[in-house]
């Protein structure tokens, strides 16, 4: 498999990080342990996980389930340098750990010692802030997002150099290597990013926010950033929850799917959504290719620096994604989703 710089911080990644956030609730720790084994098996060596995770529901009860599940698989394997590990600091919204308060100096270590503890490892090598705590505009929060309701500049300011310096020092430690954001924007990311050049932090290396062929929102400014400024996009919700794949066509509720879980996906279920989705999955199908490895495929397509983040519920659909790496499209079949792109623009 291909391997790609994250940011511009040198460290090499597979063009594909596997995803884990199911791990604790909707597949046991054998089920994410046979994922690992598959995705490394093919050449993946970036995985991502979170404190909070698993998801599916998120409870105060699983908190941290996933960190241990990947522990587990670094002990009975003894292969953690074969991995580049990524977490995340669960920050404002995350009302199951530290009842939803802010990201700050303290609690930026206390999760990296969790994580650490969790994880059974004394490194992360991608540290990354879950949510802005000056709020943000993702989860479909774009169709109200007011900046004038968060606080001053100089406040967010303020707060982005205090955490940013204490990742320094985690990093002076050996804790953690390099730094990445999470449902941030433009604005966020370049601020960080003069906030680090200006000695206060590390540079942000990477974006991980939703992205895929029916939320395309990182297309404009975000894109623009990610060229100029050397930052790696990870893009969650590839598939936009399943949609992609094709498996919620004709109203279908697969037991044991998301949707059966959440009927409302996140704010992404509504009918014109569903259609619009049977169209990419219609073009997938004219092609010649299911469905997930072609949304998967046209994410690693795109003209900014970006690695897909593939999730999913058994090794059955994780083949299905990783069949992407070093696939293109051609130009018919790339004319043809942006027909439909154009057509139905945002579907949620």
């Amino acid at each position: 498999m291909r391997k790609v710089e994250l940011g511009r911080t040198g460290l090499m990644v597979s063009e594909l990080c596997l995803g884990s956030m199911t791990w604790g609730t909707q597949n046991t720790e054998a089920e994410g342990h046979a994922q690992i084994d598959l995705a490394l098996d093919r050449g993946v060596n970036f995985i991502d996980t979170a404190e909070v995770y698993p998801v599916n529901p998120i409870s105060a009860e699983t908190v941290g389930r996933t960190e241990e599940i990947i522990g587990t698989w670094f002990a009975k394997t003894g292969r953690r340098r074969d991995v580049v590990l990524a977490t995340k600091v669960a920050g404002n919204a995350m009302k199951a750990v530290r009842d939803g308060g802010p990201i700050t100096p303290a609690t930026i270590r206390t999760a990296v010692e969790g994580s650490l503890r969790r994880l059974q490892t004394d490194h992360i090598e991608l540290y990354q802030f879950h949510w802005p705590n000056r709020g943000d505009y993702h989860f479909r929060q774009n169709w109200k997002f007011d900046a004038t309701k968060q606080p001053g500049k100089a406040e967010i300011e303020e707060d982005f150099c205090a955490c940013l310096e204490t990742l320094a020092v985690l990093r002076g430690e050996g804790k953690i290597g390099h730094f990445g954001l999470s449902n941030d924007s433009a604005w966020g990311v370049m601020t960080a990013l003069r906030l680090a050049e200006a000695g206060h932090g590390p540079r942000v290396a990477s974006l991980q926010n939703e992205y895929s062929l029916m939320c395309r929102l990182f297309d404009t400014d975000l894109a623009e950033v990610a060229v100029h400024e050397g930052v790696t996009l990870l893009a969650y919700s590839a598939l936009a929850t399943g949609m992609l794949s094709g498996k919620y066509s004709g109203g279908a509720v697969p037991a044991g799917s998301r949707r059966s879980i959440n009927r409302e996906l996140g704010g992404r279920s509504n009918p014109r959504a569903f259609e619009i989705a049977d169209l990419y999955v219609g073009l997938a199908r004219e092609a010649g290719l299911d469905p997930v490895t072609m949304a998967i495929a046209w994410v690693l397509q795109r003209p900014f620096p970006v690695v897909p983040i593939i999730g999913a519920t058994s090794v059955g659909q994780l083949e299905k994604s990783l069949d992407a790496a070093g696939r293109g499209l051609d130009k018919t079949l790339l004319g043809a989703i942006e027909r439909v792109h154009h057509g139905h623009p945002m579907p949620f």
